[in-house]
């Protein structure tokens, strides 16, 4: 197996050419904020400088670059990756929040807000990886290490994130138990982590708890916030709501009321990555959550570990 592993590594120049010059970064943040080259700004992710390492941690990690999908699923699982439609299950269930607060910020049921911060309280793990917005709606990746601040980066914003940058930034002798949310393929990269631990940063023997999100695409930062900037006033934006289908609109909440788009014209938004996805139920995670399609406040929970 480390010989299949080893000859896939690469190194910066490689990541330029194959994956960031040709469109198909997904700005999961797995390659931003551990080395000085590569940081993410403004929704891309930017080559401060020119590296000369032939191998590096930033192609290995990337969920773009060649990926031993057996050798991930025996890491995860203890099994070969299989031929399900979903990934591994072991349990699919229908769940929301108990917690009035939650359910009041939340996206959906609140069922990922409830089990990071019941994780936290049992001392599963001590910190979380999450998103938050800015005062301009963009999401930007923040360390939770309360339950309060793990309400504060409940909902959703649809746009994409580099989630595994605020991983990178917590110190490499850190012991904290790390939980994270992630997309499918922030979750790919995770599990890279996970088959070849890092180096010079906090080990991935540190994560304690994956939930992945459900997802068919992320919006463009760049693309999507300038549309936001020249249709709403930013500063009133409460919160973002894709229904499930067949609604068919992004909503977007504001104190005057609700403002909603079609989708075919916020589609022209989404990350060009995403038009070659090949997870949209984030297989690699401990626990997978989504909507329920035609029941109003529930999660979809598939248990994988």
């Amino acid at each position: 197996m480390d010989e299949v592993v080893k000859e896939a590594i690469k190194g910066s120049r490689e990541l330029l050419e194959e994956v960031i010059n040709n469109g198909l970064c997904t700005l999961c943040g797995a390659c931003a904020g551990a080395c000085p080259y590569l940081v993410s700004y403004q929704g891309r992710i930017v080559v401060l400088d020119e590296c000369t390492l032939s191998e590096g941690q930033c192609y290995q990690y990337c969920p773009r670059t060649r990926t031993d999908m057996d050798a991930l699923s025996q890491k995860v699982f203890g099994q070969p990756y299989g031929e399900e439609e979903i990934g591994t299950v072991k349990e699919v269930l229908m769940a929301r929040s108990a917690d009035a607060r939650v359910l009041e910020k939340a996206q959906y049921g609140g069922t990922v807000t409830t089990l990071l911060s019941l994780a936290m309280d049992e001392g599963l793990i001590d910190t979380a990886v999450l998103t938050r917005e800015t005062g301009d709606k963009m999401p930007v990746p923040f360390l939770a290490r309360s339950s309060e601040e793990v309400l504060s980066g409940a909902g959703s914003s649809y746009m994409a994130c580099p989630v595994l940058e605020g991983y990178n930034r917590i110190p490499a002798d850190s012991v904290e138990r790390v939980g994270m949310v992630v997309t499918p393929c922030q979750g790919l990269a995770v599990s890279k982590m996970k088959l070849i631990p890092p180096q010079h940063r906090v080990s991935s023997d540190n994560i304690g708890l994956v939930i992945g999100l459900f997802c068919t695409w992320a919006l463009s930062q760049e693309s999507f916030g300038q549309f936001l900037r020249d249709s709403l006033n930013l500063a009133k934006i409460k919160k973002f709501d894709i229904p499930p289908p067949p609604a068919n609109r992004l909503d977007v909440y504001t104190p005057a009321g609700q403002v909603s788009f079609p989708l075919d014209q916020i589609r022209e938004f989404k990350m060009p990555t995403c038009s070659y996805c090949l997870d949209m139920t984030s297989e690699f995670a401990d626990v997978s959550v989504g909507s329920v399609e035609g029941v109003e406040g529930w999660n979809t929970v598939i248990i994988r570990t």
